[in-house]
């Protein structure tokens, strides 16, 4: 399935989320509208190291980030390991990889738009008014 968030074509696996795909869409334009925060769908997550990192993604909230390393840790892998894991994310923004940084760069984003839709998905997360830790540095 195809969506586009901020004038970014992005493609999403339908099939690993139990909702519509009109549901899904609407609930993705909610978010970009600034009227949701989280998703109202289970996400089948694999049972492997990227189903790993996938969880660990879905944990960070609304407005925040966590580094590489610090999913490493918590999944116990190394932070290129994360990063490999974070690009093969088969439902981006629904399972968040724009919240997962470098510890001193913004690192890399394989939706369409690369860095460019992960520098908008964290700017319209900061601009929500919540709590930005760090955020600063990738406008």
């Amino acid at each position: 399935m195809h969506v586009t968030m901020w004038g970014f074509d992005v493609e999403l696996d339908e099939q690993l989320v139990d909702t519509s795909p009109d549901d899904l869409r609407a609930q993705l334009s909610e978010y970009e509208e600034g009227a949701r925060r989280s998703f109202d769908a289970d996400v089948r997550i694999p049972d492997s190291f990227t189903g790993a990192v996938m969880r660990a993604m879905l944990d960070i909230p609304y407005g925040e980030t966590r580094t590489y390393g610090e999913i490493a840790e918590a999944v116990g892998g190394h932070a290129v390991a994360v990063g490999q894991a974070c690009g093969r994310n088969p439902v981006p923004l629904v399972v968040p990889c724009h919240r997962v940084v470098g510890s001193d760069s913004l690192g890399g984003f394989s939706a369409a738009g690369g860095t460019d839709l992960k520098r908008a998905l964290l700017a319209h997360e900061r601009d929500d008014d919540t709590e930005q830790s760090g955020l600063d540095a990738y406008r």
